[in-house]
């Protein structure tokens, strides 16, 4: 089944695509019974709108829905309390479908009636359910390709290189995609958004054709190679100078070598590593706001006696997450520390790694509301360290987090503290809490997560 939206002789998609674009971007929304989804694409800023991105005047438009009942949060941001996700009362979503079919602005399309699409002139975007023959889409104007089930058969991937015009390809549930990524998928040259997450292939080689995307502002390459885990990317990211949202492979080749520094308006960038990425590529990185490093985390020409000689690392003043993951090794906490100093602005730290110790209050965000600790093995206490952070309400302890005998809690520790977690994995002689710890926060919510 798809759902296609459709440009009227009323001018129902014109006008408000005029609208969105005056507030930087253009927001699709595939109203899914459940989860809706929202793509977010942020053109390029106006001056005298620093720091005013496409999501934060988006954000604020869906924060006028759900004052209007018009939608319902489903999940808030730990730090931000910004809405993460939201859903449509069924009622509401039937209604808009309703009136949606009514004014001719979407078709629903299936296997019975998927032939009509090539009878219909002017489609614009498709968003695909359930199983659903592409090669029924033979508009020129199709923008937006959406798939929400597992991915067609190989062959289909082919035909979507037909769709010259599509600025959206996503593929939300992943799935079996064939050989390899086609070579001629440079040929998309008007794409902005492109996810290939969870999809697939035999060949665990991107195609260098990629940076011929130069308009590209979100590109998730999270892909699965059928023979190995390692991805094998082409060092021609840097030509996408558009970049807002880059998802590197979580495991590269030993011989892939990026260059990024090219890519000055990046906000999310998961993955990273300075195995296959140059570290001094962050310093241009002025707008990332999320960042992830994933693996080898290594500071070259490192002044161990005086961190103040070494140079920052990051320069954004954005920045608010930063999550640490390394299941095979460890980070040498001096180079953790300067890394944080250098992030002062961050209000969200997850660290998946082992340190040993965790660095100095004074190296650390006062900003921090949300801290995640897993695989840490401290050796040393850490909540002297923790509690002094004003703002903090969100703690977690995953599995070997901390290794010492016994780690104790007071009521005078934490004033902002919300919530508390620890794993079923962790005996309960791991830590003491005081009844005056309860006392003290009414709103505390101590819980176990299950690994």
């Amino acid at each position: 089944m798809g759902i296609v939206i459709l440009s009227t002789s009323r001018g129902i998609m014109t006008d408000r695509e005029a609208r969105l674009e005056g507030i930087g971007g253009e927001i699709l929304c595939s109203i899914c019974y459940g989860l809706p989804k929202v793509l977010f694409h942020q053109s390029k800023k106006k001056e005298g709108d620093e720091g005013q991105i496409a999501e934060d005047v988006a954000e604020r438009y869906l924060m006028e829905l759900v004052e209007g009942c018009m939608i319902q949060v489903r999940e808030r941001d730990v730090e931000t309390l910004n809405m993460r996700s939201f859903h449509m009362h069924d009622l509401m979503r039937d209604i808009c479908l309703s009136k949606a079919k009514q004014e001719k602005f979407l078709y629903v399309a299936d296997q019975s009636n998927s032939c009509q699409l090539a009878t219909i002139g002017r489609v614009r975007r498709v968003s695909v359910h359930k199983l659903f023959p592409i090669q029924c889409i033979k508009s020129p104007c199709l923008r937006s390709l959406l798939f929400f089930d597992a991915f067609l058969p190989d062959e289909e991937l082919e035909k979507v290189l037909l769709l010259t015009m599509v600025r959206v390809l996503d593929y939300e549930r992943g799935g079996d995609a064939g050989c390899k990524l086609p070579n001629d998928i440079g040929k998309l040259i008007h794409l902005r958004f492109f996810r290939l997450r969870d999809l697939n292939f035999w060949s665990s080689k991107l195609p260098s054709s990629l940076g011929n995307l130069r308009f590209l502002q979100t590109l998730d390459l999270r892909i699965i190679g059928r023979w190995s885990n390692s991805i094998r990317v082409p060092n021609v990211i840097w030509r996408m100078e558009k970049l807002i949202h880059l998802y590197l492979p979580s495991k590269c080749k030993s011989k892939t070598k990026l260059k990024l520094g090219t890519l000055k308006n990046l906000q999310t960038l998961v993955n990273f590593n300075t195995k296959n990425c140059y570290l001094k590529d962050l310093i241009n990185m002025t707008n990332i706001r999320e960042l992830e490093i994933q693996g080898h985390f290594n500071i070259e020409d490192f002044y161990t006696e005086e961190l103040g000689r070494n140079p920052a690392i990051v320069q954004s003043k954005y920045l608010h997450s930063l999550s640490i993951i390394n299941d095979e090794g460890r980070i040498d906490p001096r180079h953790l520390t300067h890394l944080l100093s250098s992030c002062n602005s961050i209000s969200r730290l997850s660290l998946d790694v082992k340190i040993r110790r965790l660095p100095k209050y004074h190296y650390l965000s006062t900003n921090l509301a949300y801290i995640k600790l897993r695989k840490c093995k401290l050796e040393e206490y850490p909540i002297p360290t923790l509690e002094k952070l004003p703002y903090l309400r969100m703690l977690e302890f995953h599995e070997e987090a901390f290794i010492g005998k016994e780690m104790l809690c007071c009521g005078q520790a934490f004033a902002k503290l919300e919530s508390l977690f620890r794993t079923r994995k962790i005996k309960e002689s791991w830590m003491t809490i005081k009844e005056d710890l309860k006392k003290a926060h009414d709103r505390l919510w101590w819980d176990f997560i299950v690994d």
